[in-house]
């Protein structure tokens, strides 16, 4: 049972989503993943979404551009945890996207990453999770660790070459 769900309107944001189920697989977190427009197709929409806790999920990972209705329509419905994900948006550069997803009414909150912030957004419903599972708390700090190792080897190899060089 897969504890995330992942869902996003089109296919053009795989590219994006893809960041968090990675984030999500690299820490052993279970995920499946959805493309549903809530526009287009509303009654599959509403399908996933009221039957996303009895499928055994605890966040819900969705991804919108332009209108960006999908996390606030699944926050209306699911009552755990949903992360937004605004895209990216040619017309005015995902702004459109970010505000339809973190000004959500009183009673229906949408936790909200950066525009196209997949990886955070995956970490973040990892960290809700590891809030009861110890287990993948320890996996956290190891994948914290790791990007701190990452930032002095890249200092390390600025001072062996010199920053004129680098």
């Amino acid at each position: 049972m897969a504890q995330v769900g992942i869902v996003m309107g089109s296919d053009s944001d795989m590219p994006i989503m893809k960041k968090a189920a990675d984030i999500l697989a690299e820490l052993g977190i279970t995920f499946d993943m959805h493309i549903i427009s809530a526009h287009r197709e509303p009654e599959e929409f509403f399908n996933y979404a009221k039957s996303a806790e009895e499928r055994g999920y605890k966040v819900i990972i969705a991804g919108a551009g332009m209108a960006a209705h999908l996390p606030g329509m699944c926050a209306a419905i699911f009552p755990l945890p949903v992360i937004g994900i605004p895209m990216h948006t040619t017309s005015l550069g995902g702004k459109d996207s970010l505000y339809s997803i973190v000004q959500m009414p009183s009673g229906i909150p949408v936790a909200t990453v950066a525009i196209n912030g997949g990886a955070n957004a995956g970490l973040l419903a990892a960290k809700i999770l590891a809030t009861s599972d110890s287990a993948l708390l320890d996996k956290l700090k190891a994948y914290s660790a790791g990007l701190k190792d990452q930032v002095v080897a890249k200092d390390e190899k600025l001072q062996e070459v010199g920053y004129q060089n680098y």
